[in-house]
């Protein structure tokens, strides 16, 4: 009946406002598109009573809703969250999955109430993380599947077979937002750490450190444990013909692909060619 997105945002060089994807799909199917500031905006509420939904689907909408909003469907508002929950309530459900090092997560739909990510689950589904897996990586997957589980909840809330059911007491984590800072590699923790830090922050924020004064972007790096010669400190810096190697607090991690500051991704290798690394030189501060 509608489609509710965010309102059109600068993007580009020219900074012109953009139309979301969501807005563009669903304009090229002729489908009404509500783009309010705040769900709270009257004029779009007036509107929402006005269409008066049955139910609405959310995906990663970004804001929280009003109880003013959540009362006009009359069954109310299913969310698709990409963990198995009480797991990883919040905006990054992924990403902290992916820093946990959590071997399965998956994804849930329930029935939007007031509190974060809180209200009663319809149905859920189960993804194992791979090792290599970047917060990238997974929530592909998690997406394409979850829209089979969020078309089937739909389904049973309109014929009534299914009903929800309270999420446990036990069990509750939390997913906020990372922030770039959040992203940072302290090369002194455990090669294992660093490995999730930039996995679970790929694509975005990135994970990052110090190199020379300007920033490094870490796009993908693999452990290394089979590197023991030389031994390295934290973020000192290794480098063979075909490799780059960082030290950690344990042994080193491969780095895989870099982003200088104001330049495109590259290859590790190509990087470090490229800047000269001298002997015993680190990144970090």
């Amino acid at each position: 009946m509608a489609v509710v997105t965010r309102p059109d945002a600068p993007a580009g060089r020219g900074r012109r406002l953009v139309a979301s994807p969501v807005a563009e799909r669903a304009e090229e199917a002729g489908i009404e598109v509500l783009k309010p500031v705040k769900p709270r905006d009257e004029d779009f509420l007036a509107r929402l009573r006005e269409i008066a939904p049955d139910c609405c689907p959310v995906v990663a909408y970004g804001a929280l809703l009003p109880k003013a909003a959540l009362d006009i469907p009359a069954k109310g508002w299913v969310n698709l969250h990409f963990s198995l929950l009480p797991a990883w309530r919040g905006a990054a459900p992924v990403q902290h999955a992916v820093l946990a090092g959590d071997e399965v997560t998956g994804a849930s739909t329930f029935q939007i109430e007031t509190g974060l990510d809180s209200g009663p689950v319809f149905g859920v589904l189960t993804e194992q993380v791979r090792p290599t897996d970047t917060s990238g990586d997974l929530l592909t997957r998690l997406a394409f599947a979850g829209s089979g589980l969020l078309v089937a909840t739909m389904d049973g809330i309109e014929d009534g077979t299914l009903e929800a059911v309270p999420q446990p007491a036990e069990g509750i984590t939390l997913a906020p937002k990372i922030e770039v800072e959040d992203a940072k590699v302290d090369w002194a923790a455990p090669a294992l750490r660093v490995d999730r830090v930039i996995r679970g922050c790929a694509p975005a924020p990135g994970a990052w450190t110090v190199f020379r004064g300007e920033r490094l972007k870490l796009m993908a790096a693999v452990l290394a444990a089979g590197h023991t010669e030389p031994a390295l400190a934290p973020g000192e810096l290794a480098v063979t013909k075909k490799a780059v190697y960082a030290g950690t607090g344990s042994h080193p991690v491969e780095l895989v692909w870099v982003q200088p500051q104001g330049k495109k991704p590259m290859k590790a290798a190509d990087w470090a060619r490229g800047v000269r690394i001298e002997g015993g030189e680190r990144l970090g501060d």
